[in-house]
């Protein structure tokens, strides 16, 4: 018989990207007493890996508790980037509501759309919460009127319609019930989540169910499943059987060796949790999001959605530049490849495939800033390699047609650089869908644009806009090809012989356009210094210094003047790379260099 467990309440934490979840859920960690009064405690406390805290955004959904009027709620705090949107899905299979969390001054955002269908198509009761109450601009009436208005765009119910708003200031540390109340502490939104947000129901005297939502790796026990008990209880050293609703043969006989549920941020070791928990199991070796935990008398898989597939590949290389292995620690094929499949173990939208080549692996992800965070993670780990211009992955359809990823972009931007977005997009194939009015003199716009047109835009996006353009995407199925685009209407000027750049040589080269290296930097023949302005490659020699004779000192190059050249970050130097050039990736440097570094032999290529 079904019965309810009041003393746990599970929720997740939902947002578009930078309004404010990590550091609500920060203070709720505060609130309940998590930490000792003189506890010195880092910002964001929840972003635990060194991107996550550059950039301030969140990538790996994270589960915390915290204890309120003796009830434990479970939260977890999940990823607001579309990139990452296959977090979100499998982390509300655990939850019984959510809370959404919404700028007080940016309204509701695509991606606050994206996460929000997924919780209304599963049922879950919504708590919203109007957030950066306390910004200048803020106007919640508006924002509390766009919400409800999505809300119902989005098909919500009767009873999901009704639901609460609350004003907070995250950062302040508190929430009211109504915009005039006197702020003071959180305590309206435990409230709120205890009496809106449903107890975890199940049955307690049925055999053992639990879907495993999302995975954690260690280097000492492996991977870890994390899920929600839905039937039954698990304990230590109980026998169970591994089984999955997408893959009916599967049937593994496994024994649960260590079970942890969360506190504040900590794991704790139990001996046994009931229905409701969400709990943390070590010692199943190869367990993977979407396998139940059943016990041997009844093994009936939970359902689950399938995982949203890749949209976008890159090939990730061995380097044989003539630099290779002077920088990094890991060099070779093999570590290439073991750190490859490694990353399998924690990241499920990922796809890695071996290629006839054993130097080459094709790395699948759902976006650009999906692979450069991995490529990214796997510089400061000491590893060296090239990766090649990202592509689309193309699919056919029953009558052999060609199908391409299509995404819808959101673009606000101030309103003198609208005709310079709309002209740029639909020279790469976008659709004008929508154009209206946004706040504070901006105007947003909505397209429908093949992926691949959006490769290698967001960095010419923001030049464009003077860095106020703000573009958020999200995936929107296939349709037929679109037709060719060009990627880049201006050349590359390229080395021509191996030595270190001067000054003598840089003057005379930075007429032909924009550098990439200033002087006494190394460089070998075939790698790309800088952008011609024009559209052809040209060799140049930047290694050449001048001749000295009776009337010619040594000093007068002193006098050159050089322009500061453009060092480009990760992120632009893939979207600036070309299909016939590699970025070569190392703990200390990022170089773009020509597939084929020999000038004779590429010239015979093209022929």
């Amino acid at each position: 018989m079904k019965t309810k467990r009041e003393d746990i309440r599970n929720i997740a934490i939902i947002a578009h990207v930078d309004h404010g979840k990590t550091t609500l859920v920060d203070e709720l960690l505060k609130q309940s007493g998590v930490f000792r009064e003189n506890q010195d405690v880092a910002e964001r406390v929840m972003d635990s890996n060194d991107i996550e805290r550059e950039r301030g955004i969140t990538i790996l959904s994270k589960n915390t508790a915290v204890f309120y009027k003796n009830t434990k709620i479970n939260i977890i705090d999940t990823p607001g980037h579309a990139d990452f949107g296959g977090e979100v899905e499998r982390v509300l299979k655990m939850v019984n509501g959510v809370v959404l969390v919404v700028d007080a001054f940016e309204g509701a955002m695509p991606q606050t759309k994206f996460v929000l269908k997924k919780a209304l198509a599963l049922k879950l009761p919504v708590i919203v919460c109007i957030n950066k109450i306390d910004r200048p601009e803020a106007r919640p009436d508006g924002v509390i009127d766009e919400v409800l208005e999505l809300l119902m765009d989005l098909g919500a119910t009767d009873e999901q319609l009704d639901c609460p708003f609350l004003y907070a200031s995250a950062r302040d540390g508190y929430a009211t019930y109504n915009e005039e109340d006197e702020p003071a502490d959180m305590i309206p939104l435990f409230e709120t989540i205890l009496d809106y947000i449903p107890a975890p129901e199940g049955d307690p005297d049925a055999g053992t169910q639990m879907l495993i939502s999302t995975i954690d790796y260690n280097e000492y026990v492996g991977r870890i499943g994390v899920g929600k008990v839905d039937n039954g209880t698990i304990s230590v050293n109980q026998d169970v059987i591994v089984v999955n609703h997408h893959e009916p043969d599967k049937q593994k006989k496994v024994k649960i060796s260590k079970l942890y549920e969360f506190d504040g941020l900590n794991k704790v070791e139990v001996k046994e949790a009931g229905i409701g928990s969400i709990v943390a199991i070590s010692g199943i070796a190869d367990i993977s999001i979407g396998d139940s935990i059943c016990s041997p008398d009844n093994p009936s898989p939970i359902k689950f959605q399938k995982i949203s597939e890749p949209t976008i590949a890159m090939q990730f290389v061995v380097n044989d530049s003539p630099f290779a292995g002077q920088e990094g620690k890991y060099v070779t094929s093999r570590h290439l490849r073991e750190r490859l499949f490694r990353e399998l173990n924690t990241d499920v939208s990922l796809r890695v495939t071996e290629t006839e080549n054993t130097d080459s692996f094709t790395v699948a992800g759902r976006g650009e800033l999906h692979l450069s965070v991995l490529i990214e993670n796997m510089r400061r780990e000491g590893y060296e390699f090239a990766v090649s211009k990202a592509e689309v992955l193309y699919k056919t359809d029953e009558n052999g047609k060609r199908l391409e990823p299509i995404e819808l972009a959101y673009i606000d931007v101030p309103d003198e650089f609208t005709g310079t977005v709309i002209d740029k997009l639909s020279q790469r194939k976008g659709e004008l869908q929508n154009m209206g009015m946004s706040n504070g003199g901006y105007t947003r716009l909505e397209f429908s644009i093949p992926s691949r047109g959006l490769i290698g835009y967001r960095g010419e996006f923001l030049t464009d806009t003077k860095g106020n353009g703000i573009m958020n995407t999200s995936f929107d199925g296939y349709a037929p090809y679109k037709g060719d685009i060009q990627y880049r209407s201006q050349g590359s000027l390229i080395a021509y012989e191996a030595g270190e750049s001067v000054t003598y040589g840089l003057f005379s080269a930075q007429e032909r356009g924009t550098l990439f290296i200033g002087p006494g930097e190394k460089v070998y023949a075939g790698m790309v210094i800088g952008q011609n302005g024009k559209a052809e490659d040209i060799e140049l020699n930047v290694c050449k210094s001048k001749h000295l004779t009776n009337t010619r000192s040594s000093g007068a190059d002193e006098a050159l003047k050089l322009t500061p050249p453009r060092i480009l970050s990760l992120e632009e130097a893939l979207d600036f790379i070309d299909t016939d050039e590699l970025l070569e990736v190392t703990p200390k440097s990022l170089r773009i260099r020509k597939k084929i570094l020999d000038s004779k032999m590429r010239k015979r290529g093209i022929k």
